[in-house]
């Protein structure tokens, strides 16, 4: 039996659409906040339980009789790590066998902001003596796709990672390496650092949706407070819009940057270059 938290987010339903190729829906768990709005996965078989990270007392019974389980990141910035914790302690309590745990991208050493919480979960895990494995995920090429359209009305890509290569991939790439490591056998204690194949720089993201629209549009790189302040002028609540341009601060120094191929690896293909992620959000 494999379960997957958060199976109604957008990474949790890619997820549990690779684990149906190969794994009978009625042993797939979706662990979901609100059942109701999994009542398309029910359609097909798979369990739907109520797993919500805020309230512990939903966990243990949506992991009974799980062999497996796909621990995906809470969204609450700020309320990760006792969630993560909540989760970890149930899943021992129910038994579980092995715990994924989707993580940041060398997590153990990233400067990035965003990296403390993910490492207070990986110290959480080994300290539960549950078997686990750790899926570092990097960048997500989506994060990158909603701000085409605006390059293309502006002219103008805004950032403040410099020079820095990103190696960003698509969010199913990331889905079907979960998939695999929950399909095979013999995975605890391993690491995987994922990232996307190719890499970028925010110039060469800027010129390729030029060339791809027939539009100018330039990077402009700007020091990370005024990127930050950018970002709340253009709606963005002032916390998030803070963890962005750090993050952008974090990838001029190589915290964006993977070249190990693990994830390629993995899922048997190369991962979805970001040209094609720029082809997709110009299509809408």
């Amino acid at each position: 039996m494999i379960a997957v938290t958060g199976a109604t987010g957008q990474l949790g339903r890619l997820v549990i659409q690779e684990l149906l190729r190969s794994v009978p829906a009625a042993h797939i768990v979706a662990a979901v906040r609100t059942p109701a709005k999994a009542q398309d996965l029910a359609a097909l078989g798979v369990q739907v339980r109520q797993a919500d990270y805020a309230q512990p007392a939903t966990l243990q019974a949506a992991f009974a009789g799980v062999d497996k389980l796909l621990l995906i990141s809470s969204s609450e910035v700020g309320q990760r790590a006792p969630q993560h914790r909540a989760v970890i302690d149930a899943a021992k309590a129910a038994g579980v066998k092995l715990i994924a745990y989707t993580s940041l991208l060398h997590a153990d050493t990233s400067a990035l902001g965003l990296a403390a919480e993910h490492k207070e979960t990986e110290a959480a895990l080994r300290a539960s003596g549950v078997p686990f494995v750790l899926l570092r995920n990097g960048w997500y090429a989506e994060n990158y796709a909603g701000t085409v359209p605006t390059a293309v009305q502006h002219g103008v890509v805004m950032g403040s990672a410099k020079d820095g290569r990103i190696a960003a991939a698509a969010r199913a790439d990331y889905a079907a390496a979960a998939a695999a490591v929950l399909v095979r056998d013999g995975q605890a204690g391993k690491v995987y650092e994922l990232a996307g194949d190719t890499t970028f720089t925010l110039a060469e993201f800027a010129a390729e949706i030029a060339k791809q629209s027939g539009k100018p549009v330039a990077y402009v790189d700007l020091p990370q407070a005024d990127y930050a302040a950018a970002l709340v002028k253009v709606g963005l609540p002032e916390g998030f819009a803070a963890l962005l341009a750090d993050s952008d601060a974090a990838a001029a120094n190589g915290g964006l940057f993977d070249n190990s191929g693990q994830l390629g690896q993995l899922i048997g293909r190369s991962t979805t270059p970001i040209a094609s992620v720029i082809a997709a959000a110009l299509k809408g």
